[in-house]
């Protein structure tokens, strides 16, 4: 299993990780049971494990940061993405009354999988969604070419321009979706967290790991990761993007033929 996809199952990298942390601190206890310090080292072992435990607290810190800023990325391109779809719409109304009805339909569509887009898990759906979106993406530029092409006003070319920026803009929302923390940074919050736990084991003064005093900083760091992975995930955290942009222009624009198809 690839780190991505432990990390889309935030519980299940909590578990693993308390399980791998709590077992390193053992290890360390029990390595001091073979090898313990001499009073001369001790002052210097506290040095290096105040010196560990800050770097991981940096590179922590550094990778809470990162999945903070791609979770505001994904939540500004969805924002983006309502206004280009809502900018287009009432630029259709430029076209002929034919070619504008049909770009307005499509929108609606179009508007319809994007939301499914966003709340979606399961990937049998999320793949018909992407088959449906490019088929409509295609069907969306073919409906403007036509008219743009057959009267190139200034008025049809922004139209046209409208259109690019919607299909433009599902693009940069499936980059920041893919966006994610580097594998060699979660290798590298593991690698550091197992060696600081190793060196909490070893250099207590106890000959067993008993206690809930071994459990504060295996639970700490599990805690950390697990929030850091519901963040970074789009999909498979408690902590995700609602398309509430997207479904904001769905409900007005559902007002809006409400108001036009009354009498």
């Amino acid at each position: 299993m690839s780190l991505h996809r432990l990390t889309n199952f935030p519980l299940l990298t909590f578990v693993i990780s308390f399980i791998v942390l709590r077992l390193s601190v053992w290890l360390g206890v029990r390595f001091r049971n073979w090898r313990s310090l001499s009073e001369g080292d001790r002052e210097d072992f506290g040095i290096i494990l105040a010196a560990a435990l800050t770097l991981l607290g940096l590179i922590i810190g550094f990778s809470f940061s990162m999945s903070v800023s791609r979770y505001d990325q994904r939540k500004n391109y969805e924002e983006a993405e309502a206004n280009a779809i809502g900018t287009e719409y009432v630029r259709a109304d430029f076209l002929p009354a034919a070619d504008a009805a049909r770009v307005t339909t499509l929108l609606a569509s179009y508007l319809h999988q994007r939301i499914l887009f966003y709340q979606s898990s399961d990937l049998e759906e999320l793949a018909r969604i992407n088959a449906d979106t490019a088929h409509l993406q295609a069907d969306l530029w073919s409906a403007v070419r036509a008219p743009t092409l057959a009267q190139p006003t200034p008025v049809n070319a922004l139209v046209a321009a409208g259109m690019n920026d919607v299909l433009n803009s599902q693009g940069y929302t499936q980059a920041a979706w893919w966006n994610r923390i580097p594998p060699t940074a979660w290798v590298l919050m593991a690698a550091i967290a197992i060696c600081c736990n190793l060196l909490v084991g070893y250099g207590s003064h106890r000959t067993k790991v008993q206690g809930p005093l071994f459990l504060v900083l295996p639970l700490l760091l599990s805690i950390s990761l697990l929030l850091i992975a519901d963040i970074d995930s789009p999909r498979g955290g408690l902590i995700r993007v609602t398309p509430q942009n997207l479904l904001s222009l769905a409900d007005s624009l559902h007002a809006q033929k409400a108001v036009q198809s009354k009498p």
